[in-house]
């Protein structure tokens, strides 16, 4: 049986993983890891859950926290934030910018591609850069 919250994909496994389904993948991780940031810091109504959630997983914030990250990434890293960062969106929402919401998919990509590989502590030090902590 696969544990799904300890993985460790082969890279031939992960390397027939689109772009977009690396986002798609990162996007839960990250959301996860801001709920259970905020839930950890005192967030304690539902409604502040929900508004600050929003706020952190917008792609405009993602966007502004990815610069934090970008110089520490290995050279690996970086080729996955650039390919998802390339990848050709379907839709962009009205709240972001073009450039905000593929840095955003980038962001996702690289976080849906280290969750994959079983890399938590890489995940744990980025995402922790990104909060200011």
């Amino acid at each position: 049986m696969t544990d799904y919250f300890h993985l460790n994909a082969a890279p031939d496994e992960i390397r027939v993983i689109s772009n977009l389904g690396l986002a798609h993948l990162g996007d839960g991780v990250y959301e996860l890891m801001v709920r259970s940031w905020l839930c950890l810091h005192g967030k304690a109504t539902s409604k502040g859950l929900h508004r600050a959630t929003v706020h952190f997983v917008a792609a405009p914030a993602q966007a502004a926290m990815a610069e934090k990250i970008l110089p520490i990434l290995t050279e690996e890293e970086a080729d996955v934030f650039r390919r998802g960062r390339n990848t050709n969106p379907h839709s962009i929402p009205r709240a972001a910018s073009r450039e905000e919401y593929q840095t955003a998919t980038a962001v996702e990509a690289l976080f849906g591609y280290l969750y994959l590989q079983g890399k938590t502590e890489r995940l744990n030090a980025l995402f922790t850069l990104m909060m200011g902590e």
